[in-house]
C-alpha cells in the first residue's frame, strides 16, 4: 500500500493572484508548480496518491484542480473552495458536474485570514457547512481560532473536520500554551482528523532541526492518535524551509516510535478513510 500525501497546492502565478503572497518572503513561490513537478518528489518518497488544496477563494481555481486531478493519475483527490455563505447545493452541483468533479472529497475556506475570530460561528456559515454533503472540511485556523472551531465542530457533530497544519503551533518562538490545551479539547471531538502537515514553516525556517517538531507531534499522537492523524507535505510551501524528501524524512523521524501499522494509518489510511471512502 503505498503513502498518500493529504496535502499540498498547485498553482501558476501567471493565472490568477494569490494575496496571501504579500512580500518578498513569497518570491520562491512564484511561478509555476504543477503535477509533474511533484510527480518525482512523490514518487521517490514512495507516495502514489495526493489531496490537492485550494489556495485561493476563487470557485475557477477549484474547477482547474479537479479537471487536473481527472488528467494525472497522482492527483486522488480535490479540497476545493465554494462559497458557505451562498447556495451551497448549487455550486457542489456545479462542480460535480465538470471535468473531474467525482475528485471533490472536500472544501477548504482561509479562515485564517477572516477578520472576524468567529466566522466559522456566522450563522450562514454554519448553514453551509451543515450542506457539505458528505465532504470534508479542512479547518485553516490559528491557535487563536481554535476556540471558535472547537463550538463549530461541536455544533456539527455529523460533518467530517480535517484540521489541517496541527493549527500553526508556535515552533519558532518554542510555545506550547494556549495551542496545547486548544488543540487537545479540538481532539477530543470524534468528527475531527488532524494533519501532520506545515510544521516546517512554523519553526524557523534556515535554521530548524527535527527535535524541534518533535514534541508538537508528540502531543497531537496523543490526543489524536495515530488513526486520527495523516501526512501532508504542504508542497510547495513547505519548500520556504525544507524540500520534499526533508520534510518526508522528519515526518518518519517523529513518527519512529510507532508501530507498522499505527505508521501506515499517518501515512496513508487516515487519508484513504476520511477523503477517499476507504479503509
Amino acid at each position: 500500500m503505498g503513502r498518500i500525501d493529504a496535502h499540498h497546492h498547485l498553482w501558476d502565478v501567471a493565472t490568477r493572484a494569490y494575496p496571501w503572497m504579500d512580500g518578498p518572503w513569497a518570491d520562491p513561490l512564484r511561478g509555476r508548480f504543477d503535477p509533474d513537478r511533484l510527480a518525482p518528489l512523490a514518487a521517490a518518497a514512495g507516495v502514489d496518491a495526493t489531496i490537492v488544496v485550494q489556495a485561493v477563494s476563487d470557485l475557477d481555481e477549484t474547477r482547474e484542480l479537479l479537471a487536473t486531478a481527472a488528467g494525472h493519475p497522482l492527483v486522488g483527490g480535490v479540497v476545493g473552495w465554494l462559497d458557505l455563505t451562498g447556495d451551497v447545493p448549487a455550486q457542489l452541483a456545479d462542480l460535480r458536474a465538470g471535468p473531474g468533479g467525482a475528485a471533490l472529497v472536500g472544501v477548504r475556506h482561509q479562515v485564517q485570514d477572516e477578520p472576524d475570530r468567529r466566522w466559522l460561528l456566522r450563522p450562514e456559515v454554519l448553514a453551509g457547512l451543515r450542506a457539505l454533503d458528505g465532504l470534508a472540511y479542512d479547518l485553516l485556523v490559528t491557535p487563536a481560532l481554535l476556540p471558535a472551531a472547537v463550538e463549530a465542530v461541536r455544533l456539527l457533530p455529523d460533518v467530517s473536520f480535517v484540521l489541517d497544519h496541527l493549527a500553526k503551533p508556535p515552533i519558532a518562538a518554542g510555545a506550547w500554551q494556549p495551542w496545547a490545551d486548544r488543540l487537545a479539547a479540538l481532539a477530543a471531538e470524534p468528527n475531527v482528523t488532524a494533519k501532520l502537515s506545515g510544521l516546517v514553516t512554523e519553526a524557523a525556517w534556515a535554521g530548524w532541526k527535527p527535535g524541534d517538531l518533535a514534541g508538537y507531534v508528540d502531543h497531537a499522537l496523543a490526543t489524536f492518535g495515530p488513526d486520527r492523524l495523516m501526512f501532508g507535505s504542504d508542497w510547495p510551501v513547505c519548500t520556504l524551509a525544507a524540500s520534499y524528501p526533508q520534510v518526508v524524512e522528519v515526518t518518519e523521524t517523529a513518527l519512529a516510535g510507532l508501530s507498522d501499522d499505527e505508521r501506515r494509518a499517518v501515512f496513508a489510511g487516515t487519508a484513504r478513510r476520511v477523503y477517499l471512502g476507504g479503509e
